[in-house]
């Protein structure tokens, strides 16, 4: 599922600033950009396994429920978060990009209410459940883009010198 939205990065739109002028890869760029953003992702997956387990007692069907959500819907939209330098809120994506991230989103918020929960070893979260989601999904998107400031404010700073 969260191909879906990233097959349509293709047709996204780019922020003016990353257009004006050619750019070369930058290998040091790209790993410095994983690192940085992989380790921001492994903090909320454990984050997430640590509220299920530890918070909210989840059993197995409700973990695998919970964690099933949680990483797609948050894969999904960390796309949207990593796809531009400014904040995510003020660059605008592309419509596909935008309807496939949506579309994921919706899709794997409503599977565990349908028939198709059962034969996927899911079932209904509580509403409890889908607040402590939620808000780990709405804490990732801010640390990302915290995380997005300074790092892009350190390679400026690391490129300039």
């Amino acid at each position: 599922l969260t191909d879906l939205p990233e097959m349509t990065i293709a047709t996204d739109s780019v922020d003016p600033e990353m257009t004006d002028r050619p750019h070369r890869w930058d290998i040091s760029f790209i790993r410095r950009f994983m690192m940085v953003f992989g380790l921001v992702s492994s903090i909320f997956d454990y984050l997430t396994f640590g509220v299920l387990m530890l918070l909210l007692h989840a059993s197995p069907v409700q973990f695998r429920t919970g964690w099933f959500v949680e990483s797609v819907v948050s894969a999904s939209m960390i796309v949207l978060v990593i796809r531009t330098r400014m904040p995510f809120y003020k660059s605008k994506p592309g419509k596909l990009l935008m309807m496939a991230t949506a579309a994921v989103a919706v899709f794997a918020i409503a599977l565990p209410y349908t028939p198709l929960a059962k034969p996927f070893g899911f079932a209904p979260m509580s509403p409890k459940f889908v607040l402590a989601l939620a808000g780990i999904l709405v804490m990732y998107v801010g640390t990302a883009e915290v995380a997005k400031f300074y790092f892009y404010r350190a390679w400026r700073l690391h490129k300039s010198a």
